[in-house]
This record gives C-alpha cells, structure tokens and sequence, in this order.
C-alpha cells in the first residue's frame, strides 16, 4: 500500500500544573504529531517528542529530518499489510532509515524521535486500512498499572502530590531528585504514602558518580526500588561502578537509546533495569528488539513515557506494556491529568489504583481529533507527495 499525503503538526498544548526535573521545567507540551493519509483513504497518526537531552533532536531539527529523510523513503515505499504475518517481522519491515550514528554537527545520538513519530504512524495507518487493532499484533497479557511521578518542587509540593496519588490509590511512584535535599524530600514522602507504596527516584543524570553513590546510600533507608539515570550518559563502566557500590538497582534511561547502548549496558554490568521509552528508542519495532534482549540477560524493563505526551504515544506505550511478558513498572497515560486537552476524543488516562486496560480500536485504539491538532499547532507542515 502507498502512502500518499503526509502532514506534520508541531504542537504545545498546555499543560494543567507545569513538571519540572533537573534538566528542565515544562509548561505545555511539544510533541510532534505525523499524519498519514494512504493511497485507499486510511488515515493514521503518529507521534514524535524530540528532547536535546535524551536523543539530541530539537523540534526545529526533527521536523526536518523528517521532511529530508523519513518523508522521500515512506513516499516511495510500498508497504504490505499485516495479513497474519509474525507481528515482529512485520513491525521491523516497516523501514525507515535512521542515521543512528552520532552527528556531530547537530549533537544527535539517534533520529529516534523522528523514526518514531512517522513509524507509529505507518502502523495506525496500515492497520486501521486492514480493520486490525494493534492489541492482535501483540496480544495483552494483562491490564496496566500506571505509576505516578512526582516532579523536582518543594518539599511542601512533593508531600502535596504524595497525598494526592495515595488517595488515588496509585501503587508506585517516582520522585524527580536533583542532589537539593534529597534525604528530607524521600522522607517526607515515604511518610505520607507509609510503607506499602513502591517508590523509586530519578535523577536524570543530574550526579556525579561519586554523588550518586552518596546520594543511593543515603535513600536506601526509605525503601527505594530503583534508581533511574543517576548519572549522565557516557561509559557504561561507570553506571556500573554505581551500581557495585548501591544496594539501590540502577535503571538505564538516558543511556539507553539504542540496540548497540543496550548491549554495551549488559556487557558492563552496569544496570539491574531498561527503562523503555517509545520515542526515545525509535518506535515499536526498536523498542522491542531491546526489550527481548534485556528479557535474555535477565535485565527487568520499565516502560516509561515523554513528559507532555498525547494520546496517541499514550496508546502505542499501552499496548507495549500489556504485551510484554513482565515489566516493572509503567509510566504515561497521563491525557487530560496533565495536559489541558488530549488529542483522543474518549480519554484514555488511567484510573483508580493506577489501573487501565488494554485497547482494542482498529490501529493504535483511538480517535484524533483533527481539529485539536489545528488548535494547538504552533506550525502546520504538508510534505509534497510528488518531487517538485
């Protein structure tokens, strides 16, 4: 099937109470959102969030990589459908090309963001024209439980949101930690949920490695199941000398992007967790090919999310998490909680207890709604279907 017009949507939708982490303060959203319309009339979307910190992508800088490298190769492809092929074979015959080596012009470690949107798009799209929801390439297992996160504020506001998930019966947390008052921020917190409550902290490679064992030793008295990114990308050797020196399991995020990061993290030994983010890995077909890795090394996964996403990663990151045999955790399916409005046009955020089941619509499960993209677009894109 030929894939005929394409349109890409940069959005910032705002968000209902801003998040903040070590990195960076957000107040709205600014995904990148693919449409494609395919030659019979199908249209699907997908959804790209590019971050400088996590892949080096930029919204300018993947918008137009996606114009001047993914947009000429889906044009002129011809894509098969899914007619009960092996889901995985089909997922990575979806090809897209993506320059994974770093650039150093531009800072880029991976074009996965960019690979993600326009793959996630390709598969709403193919299999919506097929009437097949993506819940029949990957089966369910379970229902989701989602986590709640808490964002680097005040003591005062991360008591305020422990109170308010522990109402909300939310089994898991994980707290932003920026080095400031690390030890009074989880002992508040661990007060206000007690003991039951599974908590987690993520420093987003804000430590040193000497600071995140510091910092591992003294959490390790609240009960902290894993400790995600404490220090910044770079040698896996020395993830895992803070992994050697923490009775905390140390999970892999920034410095897992790709295939080849995620061999050389088992190779060290440097990580007890994957942490797996859709748009970060490059789509499902990517984000799948590391976790059947990690499930071979014994590696645990988390299947996270991109602050600020909508609906339509929310649905993608639905259906990895249902699908895969264990996770330990689960993150996004945020919708109308965070932003002021979500793209879908029956929400999709979990609800008590975390808890959210699996979907079942045609494609990724959901309906966009195209005048929600129009509204929050800061800047519309059609991509010409024929070379000028």
């Amino acid at each position: 099937m030929r894939i005929v017009d394409a349109t890409l949507f940069a959005l910032q939708i705002p968000f209902v109470e801003a998040f903040a982490h070590s990195v960076r303060s957000r107040s709205s959203s600014d995904a990148i959102v693919v449409r494609l319309r395919a030659a019979d009339g199908t249209v699907g979307y997908g959804e790209a969030v590019a971050r400088p910190y996590v892949t080096g992508e930029t919204v300018a800088s993947c918008l137009e990589f996606m114009e001047r490298t993914l947009w000429p190769a889906v044009k002129s492809a011809d894509y098969a459908p899914w007619v009960g092929q092996e889901p995985i074979a089909w997922l990575g015959s979806l090809t897209l090309p993506t320059e994974d080596s770093a650039d150093a012009d531009t800072g880029v470690v991976a074009w996965n963001a960019a690979r993600c949107g326009f793959e996630l798009a390709l598969v709403d799209c193919l299999l919506k024209s097929a009437g097949v929801s993506l819940g029949e390439l990957l089966p369910p297992r379970r229902s989701v439980i989602y986590s709640g996160v808490i964002t680097a504020s005040s003591i005062e506001g991360a008591v305020k949101h422990a109170k308010r998930f522990k109402q909300f019966a939310l089994p898991h947390i994980k707290v932003k930690i920026t080095g400031e008052a690390d030890r009074e921020r989880l002992a508040a917190i661990r007060a206000a949920v007690g003991p039951e409550v599974s908590l987690r902290v993520d420093g987003n490679g804000a430590y040193s490695v000497e600071g995140a064992i510091a910092t591992c030793q003294a959490l390790a008295d609240f009960q902290i199941d894993s400790a995600e990114q404490m220090i910044p990308r770079g040698n896996p050797q020395e993830l895992a000398t803070v992994q050697a020196a923490s009775t905390i399991p140390q999970m892999a995020d920034e410095s897992l992007i790709t295939l080849a990061d995620a061999e050389a993290l088992i190779a060290a030994g440097a990580c007890q967790g994957f942490n797996l983010r859709l748009s970060k890995c490059g789509g499902l077909g990517p984000t799948l090919a590391i976790a059947d890795l990690a499930q071979s090394a014994g590696i645990q996964v988390q299947v996270g999310c991109q602050v600020g996403e909508t609906a339509i990663l929310s649905a993608a990151g639905r259906h990895l998490a249902a699908y895969l045999p264990e996770i330990s955790f689960c993150e996004g399916s945020y919708g109308s909680l965070l932003l002021r409005e979500d793209l879908s046009r029956r929400p999709i955020h979990f609800g008590h207890q975390g808890l959210a089941k699996p979907l079942k619509g045609a494609g990724l499960g959901v309906e966009i709604q195209d005048s929600l993209l129009e509204k929050y677009a800061q800047q519309i894109i059609t991509l010409p279907s024929k070379a000028a």
